[in-house]
């Protein structure tokens, strides 16, 4: 059976610890979008010494953590070659054993360095509009993909055909953005020796992935940016490139509708977002430096300063109608602990009227009054809490208003950045 676990904000919502905790009881954890644009970061303790260790994950799934989970990148996924074999040196170093456990897609796509090059550019062309691209290259790579011009990850086995279609497709560049500096000769030769390092690592997805179903194994699916990011649905310019909804789950690894058993979707206790594009519930005050600061908001790929402010719940209800989650995990409850008053978005007004849905037109986003509710804090710690009975009555009075509101029960609670400090409701089943 298959899990899945997504993004339901804009991202950042801490999907890695969640990832990193059921994999414990999986045999092979999936990416199925994205690229290194992705950011978790997991804390867990290492060794009989129990050391405690950071990983920074990127592009390989954060469920390789745990020494008996097979990491699989699917064909949705965009790679930068160099990146992926940086971040494996780089965990490996850390004494991260993935020997024969991580396989990559020979569907996907790559991520080549005048990718990223182009991604500078098009957001200098942009200026005071600027996306706020990472600048990874996953934007142009995508558009090479739906253009049908991208290289894949099985052309990289016929030097010589990946040569030629490689030159072509940088000369096009040069002929869009002009000759700005790059090395195509010198890549062509990198990349040559980069085939023969990757070779092991390449399997077909499809045939993988559904030969471990046939076989009763049991699939996590890690999902990558999140809902209000994605192409279609998401706060469109200012969004990534791909399918990060459930749909994208199916399309990047191959898989039918029908064999996905459970989706849990992950969402903090506030909102945040990095990038351009309106934010109704932003605040510019002392409530956001309070969760920039608390809440540690600074990105894992990029380091930039994310913007913050209170939930909104009409986001997530948004979220909750085009992903169909079972469960949710609310995440960094502890950051809300030191505020008297909370305040939840619950509607979106324009000209005293309130809209029906998110808007798709950002000039109406950017006008709509939010309508809160305000909560009374709780006060008082709860990083240390180990059972969910045990949080302070106004915390779970928190937590029931998020579940009546969006009429979906939240099944784990993070109460701090640990593995440890997860808490699971009693009485929902994981697994179906």
């Amino acid at each position: 059976m298959i899990t899945v676990v997504l993004g339901s904000q804009w991202g950042d919502e801490g999907k890695g610890k969640l990832v990193d905790i059921l994999s414990g009881k999986m045999d092979v954890c999936a990416r199925c979008a994205g690229g290194n644009n992705a950011g978790h970061t997991i804390v867990v303790p290492v060794g009989p010494e129990k050391v405690i260790t950071t990983y920074a994950f990127h592009l390989l799934p954060s469920g390789i953590i745990n020494p008996k989970c097979v990491g699989l990148i699917g064909s949705g996924v965009v790679v930068h070659i160099p990146s992926f074999f940086a971040e494996l040196d780089a965990l490996q170093a850390q004494g991260l054993d993935c020997t024969n456990r991580l396989f990559i897609s020979d569907r996907a796509h790559l991520v080549f360095d005048f990718h990223q090059i182009v991604d500078g550019l098009k957001e200098v062309e942009l200026g005071g509009s600027s996306i706020g691209t990472t600048k990874k290259g996953i934007g142009p790579a995508y558009s090479g993909k739906a253009s049908r011009s991208g290289l894949r990850v099985h052309h990289l086995f016929d030097h010589e055909q990946f040569a030629q279609k490689f030159r072509k497709i940088v000369e096009g560049r040069f002929k869009r953005y002009g000759n700005f500096e790059y090395d195509t000769e010198g890549e062509i030769q990198r990349y040559k020796a980069l085939a023969n390092r990757l070779k092991p690592f390449v399997v077909d997805s499809v045939v993988y992935v559904h030969k471990a179903l046939s076989e009763r194994k049991n699939v996590l699916v890690e999902g990558a940016n999140a809902l209000m990011l994605d192409l279609d649905f998401g706060t469109y310019p200012f969004v990534t490139s791909s399918s990060t909804t459930i749909g994208g789950v199916c399309t990047g690894l191959g898989i039918p509708p029908k064999m996905i058993g459970h989706v849990i979707g992950v969402m903090k206790a506030y909102t945040t977002r990095v990038g351009g594009g309106p934010f109704p519930s932003e605040q510019l005050n002392d409530i956001g430096v309070h969760f920039q600061e608390v809440g540690r908001e600074y990105g894992t790929t990029t380091g930039r300063r994310r913007r913050c402010g209170w939930l909104d719940l009409v986001v997530m209800k948004h979220s909750c109608l085009i992903n169909g989650y079972d469960s949710l995990n609310l995440t960094k409850l502890d950051v809300l602990d030191d505020l008297a008053e909370i305040k939840v978005g619950v509607k979106y007004m324009v000209n005293g009227e309130e809209l029906l849905g998110f808007p798709a037109d950002l000039s109406v986003l950017a006008a709509v009054d939010v309508s809160y509710v305000s909560l009374p804090g709780w006060k008082s710690p709860i990083t240390s809490i180990t059972s969910f009975d045990a949080l302070p009555d106004n915390c779970r009075n928190y937590i029931a208003f998020i579940e009546d509101f969006l009429g979906i029960p939240i099944e784990w609670v993070g109460v701090g950045p640990g593995r440890e400090s997860m808490l699971k409701k009693e009485g929902e089943v994981l697994l179906k």
